[in-house]
C-alpha cells in the first residue's frame, strides 16, 4: 500500500514537471511571436517569465494574460531593446576592428564579446522577476548584480542561450520553443537564488 502511495507521488510530480517543461515550450513560441517587433524582445521575455512563474505557482493564466503582460512589459521595455541592439552593434563593430587586424584588436573583441553575454544574462534575469510597476532600470541593476554574485546561476543561463544557438543551427524552427525554455531557466535561476 506505501508502495503504491509512492510510486502514485512520483508520477503525479513527473507529469507535473512535464506538463510546465510543455508549457514552457508553448511560451517560446508566444515568446518567439512577441520579439517579431525587434526591439519587444525584453517585453516579451518578461511576459513569458511572468506567465511560467504563475503556471509553476498553479494559479490561473493564459495567452491573455501573456498579452496583458506583455503590452505593460512593453511601456518601458522597448528602449530596453532598442538599447540592446545598439550594444550588440556596438560589439559587431569591435568583433570588425578585431578580423581587421588592428592594434589591440583581439582583445577589444573578446571583451566586447564577453560584456555582450554578460549583457544579456542580466537581461534575462531582470525578465525572470520583471513584474507590473517594476522599472527596468531598477530591474537591471538588481539583475546585473546578481549576474555578478551569482556566477553559476548566470552560468546555466548562458548554457540555456547555448542551447538556442545549437538549435538554431542544426534545426531552426526547434529554436523557437526552446526559447521558452531558457526564459523557465532564467525564472529557476531567479528562484534558486532568492532561496540562497
Amino acid at each position: 500500500m506505501a508502495q503504491a502511495r509512492t510510486k502514485a507521488r512520483r508520477d503525479s510530480l513527473f507529469g507535473e514537471r512535464f506538463a510546465l517543461f510543455a508549457e514552457a515550450l508553448l511560451t517560446g513560441v508566444w515568446i518567439a511571436v512577441a520579439c517579431l517587433g525587434v526591439v519587444t524582445y525584453p517585453a516579451a521575455f518578461a511576459a513569458g517569465a511572468r506567465h511560467l512563474r504563475r503556471r509553476a505557482r498553479h494559479e490561473a493564466g493564459g495567452l491573455r494574460e501573456f498579452v496583458a503582460d506583455f503590452r505593460a512589459a512593453l511601456r518601458a521595455g522597448w528602449a530596453v531593446g532598442l538599447a540592446g541592439w545598439a550594444v550588440a552593434a556596438a560589439v559587431w563593430v569591435d568583433v570588425q576592428a578585431a578580423r581587421a587586424g588592428l592594434p589591440g584588436g583581439p582583445l577589444v573583441g573578446a571583451v566586447g564579446l564577453f560584456a555582450l553575454i554578460g549583457l544579456a544574462v542580466a537581461l534575462l534575469r531582470a525578465t525572470a522577476v520583471w513584474a507590473p510597476g517594476l522599472t527596468w532600470r531598477a530591474l537591471l541593476a538588481d539583475a546585473g548584480r546578481r549576474t555578478v554574485l551569482d556566477p553559476a546561476g548566470s552560468f546555466l543561463i548562458i548554457a540555456g542561450l547555448a542551447v538556442v544557438a545549437l538549435s538554431a543551427a542544426f534545426v531552426a524552427p526547434l529554436a523557437v520553443p526552446v526559447v521558452g525554455a531558457v526564459a523557465a531557466a532564467a525564472v529557476a535561476v531567479e528562484e534558486r537564488y532568492r532561496h540562497r
